[in-house]
């Protein structure tokens, strides 16, 4: 008797921890519909997400081939036992779900299924999916469920944990349509505000070569290699705009080998030489890894685009138990107390807000003529 529960508890446990590992809600709902089948022994599972008209959002399925799947056709309708679990929020037991009286019937091509188990997934009051088994892989004597009181509790103890990776696969999808629309805009702005003026002196300056071909054509070749330079000019500020518009790969390769990654792009893309170092720095927590790959990639950003640096390095290193990035840069430098420029300005408060968010700080070195250093130092690491 021992046994039983050890095994049960140690499934779910497998189960929970399945789910975990996904952040993508279409991978999740997966993880939960295989998990569910393979803890009760069922031959079939299915998960839906219900949208406001009727019908399903998504519609997930375990035990039936790609082949089978198409073959049944559109996803179903909210009737019948999934209606009644969505409307009634209440779990559903049954010998033979097609003596139901509430069974509406399946397409031709959908599998025969007799005992059944179902559940509403709850995020609160809120019903935020329905979870179902058919044909539990065991004796039936006389017709009767083989689901049993046990399988319908451990499948709500997995329903309830569903609900919470649900929740956060889902919470996770909008914080990164967030973090892209910022993006966008700040893309928009950026070529708004560069590539944009750029192609406009392009125009006028094609225009003044047009205008002295016939009477003056020694200044219309400078003006046409002006042209050119305008050219290369408005293709490199795009080429970067497009290096900063990617997301940050930091789940998968980590703050240092993202930073290696951008800097060795960026020194390509751009005609400054620049480098990154690091020494001694271990994982950050995400946030700070975050804050700090935000202000590098503002750092840069400036050096590149403002300053006329012809060398720019980025170095990652331990210090008095925190971790410090330093952004410098041999360009024209500013006056950090007097300058109005909006660019600089916003760049600037926004590092400063970035690094103070996660208990860090910031500092900024620069003089006219003299370059700039951009230095954000964080604890831990």
């Amino acid at each position: 008797m021992s046994q039983g529960p050890r095994s049960g508890l140690a499934a779910v446990s497998s189960a929970l921890l399945a789910m975990s590992r996904h952040l993508e809600v279409r991978d999740v709902l997966k993880t939960i519909v295989a998990s569910a089948r393979e803890l009760l022994d069922a031959q079939y599972a299915a998960l839906g997400v219900p949208d406001d008209h009727g019908g399903f959002a998504q519609f997930v399925v375990d035990g039936v081939s790609d082949q089978q799947w198409k073959a049944i056709g559109p996803l179903p309708r909210q009737h019948g036992i999934l209606a009644a679990m969505l409307q009634e929020a209440k779990v559903e037991r049954l010998a033979d779900v097609r003596k139901d009286p509430r069974f509406e019937g399946w397409p031709s091509a959908h599998p025969d299924m007799s005992d059944f188990l179902g559940l509403p997934i709850r995020d609160g009051d809120e019903v935020i999916g329905a979870l179902f088994l058919a044909n539990k892989n065991c004796p039936k004597p006389d017709g009767s469920c083989g689901f049993t009181a046990e399988d319908e509790e451990l499948l709500s103890i997995l329903a309830q944990h569903a609900a919470i990776a649900l929740t956060n696969a889902r919470l996770y999808e909008r914080s990164r349509e967030l973090t892209i629309a910022e993006e966008r805009s700040r893309l928009a702005h950026e070529l708004h505000d560069a590539v944009a003026q750029k192609l406009f002196s392009l125009r006028l300056t094609a225009q003044a070569a047009a205008a002295l071909v016939d009477r003056d054509p020694s200044r219309a070749k400078g003006e046409l290699q002006q042209v050119a330079a305008l050219a290369a000019e408005a293709a490199d500020e795009l080429r970067a705009a497009v290096v900063e518009l990617r997301p940050a790969a930091l789940d998968e390769d980590g703050l240092i080998a993202t930073l290696r990654t951008q800097v060795h792009v960026l020194d390509r893309a751009h005609t400054a030489h620049v480098t990154f170092d690091s020494c001694g720095v271990r994982a950050l927590p995400a946030s700070q890894e975050e804050a700090v790959l935000r202000v590098a990639q503002e750092a840069l950003h400036n050096a590149l685009r403002h300053s006329g640096a012809e060398r720019v390095d980025v170095t990652l290193a331990r210090r008095d138990g925190g971790v410090v990035l330093r952004v410098t840069d041999d360009g024209s430098g500013f006056d950090p107390q007097q300058t109005r420029r909006a660019g600089r300005h916003l760049g600037l408060v926004s590092m400063r807000d970035r690094a103070g968010g996660v208990g860090g700080a910031l500092t900024v070195e620069s003089a006219p003529g003299k370059g700039t250093t951009i230095e954000m130092e964080v604890p831990g690491g």
